[in-house]
């Protein structure tokens, strides 16, 4: 798949599963739901203020009769029972409302009721951006703020997950760096050779890794042969592995507001899909997610 319209068109296809919303008193939240569930791609439980879920969607024009609403006002117990809903078998998928993401995130956790999986968990981001014949994921642009390499390593097979879910069997992941040269000066650099020979020795699967890469020689093969360089990876990564969140944070929101680029955002290494957008993100952002979030559940057969 290599465009927004492909994923929902997919999901269309593959769906409907459904969605828990944890705090669903939101506007852009309830209308990318309302939009999924128009457009066959998710059914949804409402969990939240069942009054404020109301005044939003009859301001917004959209029929409530057509979910289950769980009124629970306490945003923690709100969070916990959407999380429960999918533990339970009776969601695939959890979306964030207007809560904090890590209210959300401590009820995925929870040894009770949660969906720890085994790995780290990590945000993937996934841009259409115009001029690109290909999608560009982001990872890890939200979560982990310094990874050190084992979790760089499950951040890299969660994201490939994602790129699985959308047929790219095969993804090609650029671990970027300041330069393109190991430095032990910069320990990012070192990082990423290291990744780039666990990927060939077998023990990172499913994608190609290659670096250390200068976000130019990553995405644009001309800068690559520029500088010489030669990997499979070169000028054609699907994914970009940042050294940190604060480069993460970067790239990502000079995407969204200096390209006109389309994205989505899931947290990845969990037992479900977790839709976790920013407030700021528009509500097709947010349809967008759900549409990944659906595919990634299809993929994992749930």
């Amino acid at each position: 798949m290599k465009n927004f319209q492909q994923i929902l068109n997919s999901a269309k296809e593959r769906g409907p599963k459904t969605i828990a919303v944890a705090v669903a008193q939101d506007l852009e939240v309830l209308l990318a739901v309302s939009q999924a569930k128009d457009m066959g791609i998710a059914d949804a439980i409402l969990v939240g203020d069942a009054e404020q879920i109301a005044e939003i969607a009859k301001a917004i024009n959209v029929e409530l009769n057509q979910y289950q609403i769980i009124d629970i006002k306490d945003i923690h117990e709100a969070s916990r029972k959407a999380v429960s809903l999918v533990s339970e078998g009776k969601a695939h998928m959890v979306m964030k409302g207007l809560v904090d993401t890590s209210v959300v995130l401590k009820a995925v956790l929870d040894p009770e009721i949660g969906l720890r999986a085994g790995n780290a968990l990590s945000h993937t981001a996934v841009f259409e951006v115009p001029g690109y014949d290909r999608f560009i994921f982001v990872t890890d642009a939200a979560m982990n703020i310094a990874p050190d390499l084992k979790t760089k390593k499950q951040i890299i097979e969660n994201a490939a997950q994602v790129a699985h879910a959308l047929d790219i069997e095969l993804p090609k992941v650029a671990v970027v760096c300041a330069k393109e040269k190991v430095d032990p000066k910069m320990p990012p650099t070192v990082d990423a050779k290291q990744l780039e020979e666990m990927n060939q020795q077998g023990e990172i699967a499913g994608c190609i890794v290659g670096g250390p890469f200068g976000l130019d020689n990553a995405v644009s093969e001309e800068a690559a042969v520029h500088k010489g360089i030669e990997h499979p990876v070169a000028g054609k990564a699907d994914i970009l592995l940042v050294p940190n969140i604060e480069a993460g944070n970067v790239l990502y929101k000079s995407m969204v507001f200096f390209s006109n680029s389309k994205n989505a955002g899931v947290i990845v290494g969990a037992k479900a899909p977790i839709v976790l957008t920013s407030r700021a993100d528009s509500d097709e952002t947010k349809l967008n997610s759900i549409a990944l979030a659906v595919l990634m559940a299809v993929k994992a057969g749930k």
